[in-house]
């Protein structure tokens, strides 16, 4: 009788660094990257954009600004993102399974949004060169099937082609099957009315919510610490879009009676904190004064929403969702023998990109006063850790 192979998880001690602790070891090298309390105390005294290429030079940046001549805050997030994909990429590739189907789903997100920005400069009969150049280089996929899109023509036929080409053959096409489906036989008509009829963001919400739906699928089978702190990740982020798809709705069709049940409530993922009793209640909800009763009966949302309900200048309800998601993400690091650190690393890279960028525009504008709005990652300074 042979003895079965044990069965392991992601966070298994006995297994983990065999198969993932070389990769895992990368990211946790590469926070060492992220700027420092006293880099960005340097980079907000600049007087000029100058000053802030030079400051940068000190930085993990240095190399990928060394050939820049003059510094716009275009280059630079376009510069500091081409540096974020090539980290990804080299993890991506020390990767075995089943972290490297966990990272491929990080990247189905960035699909998402191209194939969306693709769809609506089709649409609109925007150049298509001016639309890849836009595409988030971690959401990119086969420029041949990028570029067949303007290619087809405008009837049943054409766009029954588009999604046979374009849809099924990208990684992310199920959840497009899923969406245009559900529409088709919800309005009886075909892809290409669908895609007229429907507001792109609408459509951009249902794909996300497939997407988080079949993400903590993966991560809940994979099981461990990555199961327990992605999970948790995932379920922070269905709330976030519960919560701006009810805000945004608000003086749009989709908050009007009938459509509050059937299109707005398809949007809400199947997920989080505030599901199942939390989304039922945003069903009904149609202002913000009866978002806000909903929100107090959730302690982890309440706070955010009161900054949002107090309409202050030196806070939006984005920069409260930016503060809670680096908290969370940075407690990713916090544990080892798990995944969930390297979905944090990108997303806490990203939010120190939107930091350089606001810096830089601050500066640029000349509006000083201003410039201190960001959110740092791992600041000593930070009110969770201050006890502020």
């Amino acid at each position: 009788m042979t003895t079965p192979a044990p069965k392991s998880t992601p966070g298994d001690m006995s297994t983990f660094n065999i198969l993932h602790g070389f990769t895992e070891a990368l990211v946790r090298g590469m926070r060492s990257s992220f700027l420092g309390d006293s880099d960005y105390h340097h980079l907000t005294q600049c007087e000029s954009l100058d000053d802030v290429r030079l400051n940068l030079t000190e930085s993990d940046y240095s190399d990928v600004l060394q050939d820049t001549n003059t510094l716009t805050p275009s280059g630079l997030q376009s510069a500091a993102v081409e540096k974020l994909v090539t980290e990804f990429q080299y993890l991506r590739s020390q990767a075995g399974e089943p972290m490297g189907t966990f990272l491929d789903f990080i990247t189905y997100e960035y699909m998402i949004e191209n194939v969306m920005l693709l769809l609506k400069g089709t649409l609109s009969g925007r150049d298509i060169n001016e639309l890849i150049e836009q595409c988030h280089p971690l959401g990119m996929f086969k420029e041949s099937t990028m570029r067949s899109i303007p290619t087809f023509e405008s009837n049943a036929r054409g766009w029954a082609d588009l999604y046979q080409t374009v849809l099924v053959d990208t990684p992310v096409g199920p959840y497009f099957s899923m969406f245009l489906q559900e529409s088709s036989n919800r309005v009886g008509g075909e892809v290409r009315n669908v895609i007229e009829e429907v507001e792109i963001e609408i459509i951009k919400s249902s794909l996300i919510k497939y997407w988080i739906e079949d993400f903590a699928n993966f991560v809940e089978k994979l099981g461990g610490e990555t199961a327990e702190i992605m999970g948790d990740i995932l379920k922070v982020r269905a709330d976030t879009n519960a919560i701006n798809i009810t805000l945004n709705s608000f003086g749009t069709p989709l908050n009007e009676p009938a459509m509050r049940a059937s299109d707005r409530a398809r949007l809400y993922p199947s997920l989080g904190h505030l599901y199942p009793a939390g989304t039922a209640m945003l069903v009904n909800v149609s202002d913000e004064d009866e978002l806000g009763r909903v929100l107090e009966l959730f302690p982890q949302h309440s706070a955010i929403w009161n900054v949002h309900a107090a309409g202050g200048a030196d806070k939006s309800i984005d920069d409260a969702f930016y503060e809670r998601d680096v908290q969370q993400l940075e407690l990713a690091f916090e544990s080892q023998m798990h995944f969930a650190c390297f979905y944090a690393y990108v997303k806490l890279k990203e939010q120190e990109i939107r930091n350089l960028v606001w810096i830089s525009e601050c500066i640029l504008q000349q509006q000083k006063d201003e410039i201190n709005k960001f959110v740092p990652c791992f600041s000593s300074h930070a009110p969770w850790r201050s006890g502020k």
